[in-house]
Order: structure tokens, then C-alpha cells, then sequence
């Protein structure tokens, strides 16, 4: 399946797991509680009745499997993993072959191999935790709406001093003011870059002076450059 580029609220199905596969391009993933990016070769795990809107600038093309809940196919929270070649290859052929019927022993044994090897792939800290203080919510969605503003301004817009919301940040995010900009314009520019955008430009739009800059910030934040998050 395509998605173009725009907003869609996840489809819910109550009583199914949901496991969404990145087959190109990337996608923005939100929750009251935080936002995840899920680039290509990254899959994005949705437990029963979490509610979620997806957000992507260029098409996305995604590969989904839905689970019986009771299965605990994986543990009950949202999360983006790492797709291996193995766990791409299980995906695809059971998209082509669902449903699968338990009572078939292949269909059983393809079920087997596949939620084993689910539970295998590592997380990634592609997760954006979101604020829940309206101060500190008002904020945040400025700090995203513009990658250069100055973060007294920001406090000031929303009525508070620097410090305090740092603290709201800290206590409900985790995260120091500026540790959550840097993390919020990294994650904004995977979709550039899985799009086919440069360093630079990718540079400009997360609000630093120099791709260099940049590379380093991208770095600190995933353990990866660019170039090795993405390679061609």
C-alpha cells in the first residue's frame, strides 16, 4: 500500500496488534504520548487500541500485518524497530499469503518463524516524547513549526519563564529544552532524507548553519550519519 503525502489517522481494529513495514520513503507516527519516525527499512510496532495519526511529506509505501492481540506477538507499547533482510522477506511472503489459517501446518509454521524473528529486531530511538502541560505543549509545537526560534521567545509566547519550562520539559518529556529541539528537527529530517533530499538541504531545514554541524547533531542523536542511516 501507498500512502500520498498528508495526514491519516491509523486505522483501529480492537483486538489486533498491528505491525507497519517502511518499504520506501518515511512516515511520522502520533500518539497523545509522543511521536515516532519510521524511515525506510524500520518497521513500527501498534499495540491493540493505541490511537494513531500518520504524517508524511512525500509517498510512503508501507507493508502491514495485523496479529490476534493474544497472541503478545511483541510487548504491549509502541516502538520503531529494525527491519532485517530475514524479517523483510517473512514480511512480504506473509502479506502475499494472509490470511493464514493456524489449522494449515505451513500457515502455523510461518507464524511461528515470523513473530520469533519480530521478537529479535532492536529498537531504535526514533521516539519523540510529547509534553503533556499546555505550556509545554504550545511550545513544542512552535519549536517544530520553526527550526531557528529562540527558545526565550518560546517561553515567553507561552507565558512562562526559561526555566520553568525547562523543568516542564524535563519532567514530562525527559528531556532539557534544547535536547528535545535537537531530537525533534533530527527525526523531522528523516522524511527529507528518505525522500531523496541532500545533507544540506537537510542541513537548512533542521536549523543548522552547516551540513557539518549537522552530521554531528544526526550522529549524537541516532549513533549514525546520514549517509550510514540511509545507505544508497
Amino acid at each position: 500500500m501507498t500512502h500520498p503525502a498528508g495526514r491519516a489517522v491509523l486505522p483501529v481494529e480492537a483486538g489486533w496488534d498491528q505491525f507497519i513495514c517502511a518499504e520506501s520513503g518515511a512516515m511520522t507516527v502520533s500518539t497523545p504520548t509522543g511521536a515516532w519516525a519510521v524511515p525506510v527499512g524500520r518497521g513500527l510496532w501498534v499495540p491493540d487500541g493505541a490511537p494513531a495519526t500518520v504524517g508524511n511529506r512525500a509517498g510512503v509505501a508501507v507493508r502491514t500485518l495485523y496479529f490476534d492481540s493474544a497472541l503478545s506477538t511483541l510487548p504491549g507499547d509502541v516502538r520503531v524497530v529494525t527491519v532485517t533482510d530475514w524479517a523483510r522477506a517473512l514480511v512480504l511472503h506473509t502479506v502475499r499469503t494472509c490470511p493464514l489459517d493456524l489449522a494449515d501446518p505451513v500457515h502455523a509454521a510461518l507464524l511461528t518463524v515470523l513473530t520469533a524473528e519480530l521478537r529479535t529486531l532492536p529498537a531504535e530511538p526514533l521516539r519523540l516524547p510529547w509534553p503533556r502541560d499546555p505550556r509545554a505543549t504550545a511550545a513544542a509545537t512552535g519549536i517544530l513549526a520553526d527550526a531557528t526560534a529562540d527558545l526565550d521567545a518560546v517561553a515567553r509566547r507561552v507565558g512562562v519563564g526559561r526555566r520553568t519550562l525547562e523543568r516542564l520539559f524535563v519532567a514530562e518529556t525527559g528531556l532539557g529544552l534544547g535536547a528535545w529541539r535537537r531530537r525533534a528537527h533530527i527525526l523531522a529530517s528523516l522524511d527529507l532524507l528518505a525522500s531523496g533530499a541532500s545533507v544540506t538541504a537537510a542541513s537548512v531545514a533542521a536549523g543548522y548553519t552547516t551540513p557539518s554541524a549537522f552530521v554531528v547533531a544526526f550522529k549524537a542523536e541516532l549513533g549514525l550519519t546520514p549517509r550510514q542511516f540511509f545507505p544508497r
